[in-house]
């Protein structure tokens, strides 16, 4: 069974975070979810959803789901030897990219990622913040160069989506893809032009 962290930082785009968790808690995967204080009243601002409550109702899609204490170093998330294999931050604030860009790992969110990028194994970050600073940008390239993915929250429009909730699967399968799980969630390039 595939071993998946999904962390939540307190950044704009809940609904990214939502779809996602949903998605994954219908595979066959073991799902830790790690939220900031922040990332968790933003989700209940924009969408109106508690977390605590939202992971009981996906409990029973199949998946197994942990939801972590980010203030719980101890966590086997924190550890290299327990085997997660990716890990994906969504939405992921321009504080957390800055943490993860510099080494600091004050938090269990920071230290599981911290872990995906010392062992060289599978993080995806999808910030949404716009527009983007120098210093954002610079440290996306940091990140980047040490092997994670930057997949910003920006849905393409070739598939010609008529409602939020597609340009949403765009980027939860986009970060689906990332991850290494396959997925139908978003129209796919097919290379032609169709006037």
């Amino acid at each position: 069974m595939k071993k998946i962290i999904l962390g939540l930082t307190g950044a704009s785009g809940g609904v990214y975070f939502l779809r996602l968790a949903q998605l994954l808690s219908m595979q066959e995967v073991e799902l830790h979810i790690i939220a900031s204080s922040n990332g968790e009243k933003v989700l209940q601002y924009e969408t109106g959803v508690s977390l605590k409550e939202q992971v009981k109702l996906w409990g029973g899609n199949g998946a197994e789901i942990v939801l972590e204490d980010n203030h719980n170093l101890f966590s086997a998330t924190a550890s290299g030897s327990s085997g997660f294999e990716a890990m994906a931050i969504v939405p992921c604030s321009m504080s957390a990219l800055a943490m993860l860009a510099h080494g600091i790992t004050e938090t269990l969110l920071t230290r599981a990622a911290d872990v995906m990028l010392k062992e060289r194994r599978t993080l995806v970050l999808v910030p949404r913040e716009t527009p983007l600073s120098t210093v954002h940008l610079k440290n996306m390239t940091e990140l980047s160069q040490m092997g994670a993915t930057i997949l910003p929250a920006m849905p393409g429009f070739y598939g010609r989506p008529r409602t939020m909730e597609e340009l949403v699967d765009f980027i939860a399968g986009k970060t689906l893809d990332s991850l290494g799980i396959e997925n139908t969630y978003y129209k796919r390039w097919e290379g032609k032009y169709e006037e």
